[in-house]
């Protein structure tokens, strides 16, 4: 995990928050291939989940909702973590995180989807689990995750709302709006992108965990007298595996299916799992999928006064459809992806990106950078691929420290301007994954990086 976390700086991915002040707990920026490469995790989950499906539309909703949506949904009252604090350090921990150590470190049988508040304050009682820092630890209390804040300019007249804790929210409260306007009959489902904010007692492992991340979240909506739940959410879910294995490229084989337990599951949810990744610091949550029920429209319906039900077009029934929602951050399908696709070698480290991922498809490189016939030829064929593929240019160093540098950010493809390109119009072309090279026409490149990319 440090080798990647080094590369994410190193080579523009992910840079601390704020770093010139000395950075913010739990907070990153993305640089100049962090974008590139999340822009991309974007526009392969719209394109699979959204554009390409005939019963999806989507939307994107603002950040801060009317607070009473907040009400309705249960997160003023239910979304909490059980904080507990070091009593030497007034270090603030997540109890659950904590005693998963412990069960990890002692081999224990427990379960601590299973525990409630109460009882792991027992359980770290009993069986002394400390801090990180070995100290003594308070009781575990509630600690609601919504962030706060206020709109207005006037002391004493200032507004009390939240940052959204979830996309999803926006979604519901938009239900009327989404099916009066368009021409959708049930089942449909309406996706979303966009950013949500938790107060998160837990820190470290990188991005995985911050308080502010991305969301893509999809809210399906059906009538449970037609559908069987159970049938689409199975769906879903081969949908789910399917995207990160197929259009993401990653190893299935770090990948599980992992069933909430009575306990553990939402308030809102009849059944929820978690799609598990392998990451360096263990099996984690990367997607959620839950069958909300008709909870959420309900709410909606009692707090706002709206009528929110859907009519039969064909029998005239009146009922509040069924929700089957897959949930992922794509901030967490972005550190995926690295840590899948980082391969260490002998000699060197590059990231087996796909090529519809890679931040750049192709580098070209002028051979010798003071050489004005090997520079412009090499421009000609950057102009001529820019406007098809993600193209970078390199004429900085030596070619191994060029090719270096490409494979560390996971460039497919590198094209080289030689002397003899400037005798036969060709280029040579090295493979990133194997390393061979081979020589092509310059007029051919465009068809042949088009059956390779498009």
């Amino acid at each position: 995990m440090e080798e990647i976390v080094a590369l994410c700086k190193r080579r523009g991915f992910v840079y601390p928050t704020s770093a010139i002040y000395g950075g913010l707990a739990n907070a990153y920026d993305y640089g100049p291939l962090g974008v590139e490469l999340l822009r991309n995790i974007r526009r392969l989950w719209w394109q699979y989940f959204v554009s390409q499906r005939r019963d999806m539309v989507g939307i994107d909703s603002q950040i801060i909702l009317h607070p009473k949506t907040w009400q309705a949904s249960g997160h003023l009252n239910s979304f909490y973590d059980p904080l507990v604090e070091d009593k030497v350090t007034h270090k603030r921990y997540r109890a659950d995180h904590l005693i998963e150590a412990w069960v990890e470190k002692t081999g224990s049988d427990i379960i601590v989807e299973d525990l409630d508040i109460e009882a792991m304050g027992k359980l770290i009682r009993e069986r002394n689990i400390k801090s990180p820092d070995d100290n003594q630890l308070t009781l575990p209390r509630k600690f609601n995750s919504l962030v706060k804040t206020y709109l207005g300019v006037v002391e004493g007249g200032k507004k009390e709302v939240f940052l959204r804790g979830e996309t999803a929210q926006g979604i519901f409260t938009n239900f009327k709006n989404v099916l009066s306007s368009t021409r959708l009959k049930i089942p449909f489902g309406i996706g979303q992108i966009g950013k949500s904010f938790r107060n998160e007692i837990t820190q470290g492992q990188f991005i995985f965990r911050t308080f502010e991340f991305e969301q893509a979240e999809i809210e399906y909506f059906f009538d449970p007298e037609k559908n069987d739940w159970k049938k689409l959410y199975k769906h879903w879910q081969e949908m789910m595996v399917n995207f990160v294995n197929k259009v993401l490229g990653v190893d299935k084989k770090n990948l599980r299916w992992r069933r909430h337990t009575d306990r553990e599951r939402s308030h809102y949810s009849k059944e929820t799992y978690d799609l598990d990744y392998k990451f360096p610091f263990g099996w984690k949550e990367l997607w959620g999928i839950a069958y909300r029920t008709d909870y959420d429209l309900k709410q909606h319906m009692k707090f706002s006064g709206k009528n929110l039900e859907y009519t039969d077009p064909k029998t005239g029934r009146r009922f509040i459809p069924h929700v089957i929602e897959p949930a992922v951050s794509t901030t967490r399908l972005f550190l995926m992806v690295l840590v899948d696709a980082f391969i260490r070698e002998k000699n060197r480290i590059f990231l087996k990106l796909s090529p519809q991922l890679a931040p750049y498809q192709l580098a070209v490189f002028p051979l010798l950078a003071n050489k004005s016939q090997l520079v412009n030829k090499a421009n000609e064929v950057f102009l001529s691929l820019k406007n098809k593929f993600s193209v970078y240019w390199d004429d900085r160093g030596n070619i191994g420290k060029r090719y270096r540098y490409q494979d560390e950010v996971g460039t497919p493809f590198c094209l080289t301007i030689d002397h003899q390109s400037l005798k036969d119009d060709t280029v040579t072309i090295r493979d990133r994954d194997t390393m061979v090279q081979k020589r092509l026409k310059i007029s051919q490149l465009n068809y042949y990086f088009s059956n390779i990319f498009l």
